[in-house]
Parts: structure tokens; sequence; C-alpha cells
């Protein structure tokens, strides 16, 4: 009669531990989803920025409108790092990721198109 008894048991342990894992696996499933989704419209972004030439002086214009308070007129820091050396620490990627996600508080996230984040990273690469 243990024998028959340990069976249930040994079944109901599984049936249970087989519950959890689907649930663990669905869960991990859509977190996975949410990540590459989001991934993906991040580096299509990032692959349109880079495809782009910008401009220096356009991208002036954008820092001193958007940037300032924080960076300085001169971008030589106030808040925020002096940026003169920003693209020798940081790579193009970094710096689009940096600008658009504000990744160290306090600084904000912006939604700027290709075009203006092409502009600002040559202006950026212009203060070395």
């Amino acid at each position: 009669m243990s024998t028959s008894s340990s069976s249930a048991a040994e079944k109901d342990f599984k049936r249970v531990f087989f519950k959890i894992f689907v649930v663990f696996f669905i869960v991990f499933l859509i977190f996975f989803l949410i990540y590459f989704v989001n991934n993906h419209e991040n580096n299509n972004y990032i692959i349109e920025t880079l495809g782009l030439n910008g401009s220096a002086e356009k991208g002036d214009s954008l820092f001193k409108i958007n940037c300032v308070g924080c960076h300085g007129i001169t971008a030589r820091g106030l808040v925020g790092p002096d940026l003169h050396s920003v693209t020798q620490r940081l790579n193009d990627k970094e710096i689009i990721k940096q600008v658009t996600g504000g990744l160290t508080p306090p600084m904000p996230s912006f939604e700027i198109d290709p075009v203006n984040m092409a502009n600002l990273l040559k202006y950026l690469h212009s203060l070395e």
C-alpha cells in the first residue's frame, strides 16, 4: 500500500513541477519578446541615424536649444559633464542610446529624429 501512495505523491509532485515550469517558461517568453521588440526598434533607429551624414552647424543649433542648460554654452559642463571628449569615451551607438534614453540621471530622454541625431553626433565629434 505504501507503494501506491508514494506513486500518487510522485505523480502529484510531477504535475505541480510541470505547471510551475510552464508558468516560468511563459513568463520568460513574454519578457524575451518585449526585449526583442524594443531592441529591434532601437536598432533600426540607430542604423538609420548612423547611415546619415549630419551637419555640425545644425547640431550646434540643436545643442544650444536643448543641451546648454546642463552642459553649458561651450559644452564644458555644468550639471552635466564636459562633452569635449565624449566621442573618445563613447562610440556613436552609445551616445545615441544616452541621448534617446537618458541613461544617466538627471539626464532626460529625448525623442529626436534620425536626421537631428546625426547632426548632434556631428557636432559632438567637432568638439574633440
